[in-house]
């Protein structure tokens, strides 16, 4: 009987250790469930405060402005062009009201403000219709402006791209 007593016994620990390591390792699982909680509601409030106004200091601005030309959101048509030109002074520097509108950067023309495709504030212009008999006349006015440029339109002057 002594044999069936320690066989008992035996596997009363046997049992007792394999529900202890069971419990175990539901604890161990309950400690990680709340411990990736809880490291994520800290990381998530660590990550909201820096975007979070200051509490002292001034404000700083983050608005930017931008005076576009004469004729933006209107016809950007080659009457319009004219007249952009015949204000421009190559001797001030280039700004959204003061460009050379039939000057041409890396083969693009600027829009209404003067700011050419892929540079920032740059919007599409609306063009006007064209034809063949249109488009042979502006070659001949352009070809009048490249024969008599007006004075100080140079490369490298402050009002010019190029």
């Amino acid at each position: 009987n002594e044999s069936v007593g320690k066989s008992e016994e035996g596997a009363v620990k046997q049992l007792s250790n394999s529900s202890n390591s069971a419990l175990s390792h539901k604890i161990y699982f309950l400690f990680l469930t709340m411990f990736s909680k809880t490291l994520a509601l800290i990381s998530l409030v660590a990550s909201a405060s820096a975007f979070a106004p200051t509490q002292f200091g001034a404000r700083t601005s983050t608005a930017v402005h931008i005076d576009f030309g004469k004729y933006d959101d209107q016809l950007w048509s080659n009457d319009a062009k004219k007249d952009v030109y015949s204000t421009w002074d190559p001797a001030t520097p280039r700004s959204t009201m003061n460009f050379n509108p039939f000057e041409t950067f890396l083969g693009n023309s600027p829009d209404a403000s003067g700011i050419f495709p892929g540079e920032p504030f740059y919007k599409d212009p609306q063009r006007p219709d064209v034809s063949f008999g249109i488009m042979m006349s502006e070659r001949a006015e352009a070809e009048e402006r490249a024969a008599s440029p007006k004075p100080g339109d140079v490369p490298g002057a402050p009002g010019c791209k190029n």
